[in-house]
């Protein structure tokens, strides 16, 4: 085999294993807010009122729903990794909490990570139910024989005699 064909062949076989190889490499995303320590230092309890954590903060991820004569804002940021075509995999989650009084005045400002989030795991695509289990036959034909029989729960009788 000549020479030029060799190395034809060696550059076609290095730039299609680099092409293959560029598919599998990790990607880096941030979803949600971004914590700037600067700016959170800034927020008080007993000093800031709704409008500062606003104009400070800027709009929460959400707000709290359940809480009774108080409220709070919630900054949510996560970072995940992925690699190729698998699922995204958290590495780092920053919660950030502000709670407000009545009043609208800083009660407290919580910070937290990844620790306190919850993974679950779905059961299959099914979801487990009691009673049960019926194959495809017994599905198919389970009926046969159970609905209009002759002094069934259904009422049936024959066609003389209907009940």
């Amino acid at each position: 085999m000549p020479p030029i064909l060799t190395r034809l062949g060696t550059a076609v076989l290095a730039l299609t294993v680099l092409a293959t190889a560029s598919g599998c490499t990790r990607i880096r995303d941030h979803k949600g807010y971004i914590v700037d320590s600067t700016l959170l230092g800034t927020v008080q309890p007993g000093i800031d009122n709704k409008d500062s954590v606003a104009k400070t903060l800027g709009r929460p991820s959400f707000t709290g729903q359940f809480d009774r004569g108080a409220e709070s804002w919630y900054y949510i940021g996560r970072e995940t990794r992925q690699l190729a075509f698998a699922s995204p995999r958290p590495v780092a989650q920053t919660t950030l909490a502000v709670r407000f009084d009545a009043a609208g005045n800083v009660v407290a400002v919580d910070k937290s990570g990844i620790e306190k989030v919850a993974s679950i795991s779905p059961h299959g695509d099914k979801t487990p139910t009691l009673g049960r289990e019926r194959g495809f036959f017994s599905e198919l034909f389970g009926n046969i024989g159970r609905v209009g029989g002759v002094g069934g729960a259904m009422g049936g009788g024959s066609a003389d005699n209907p009940q």
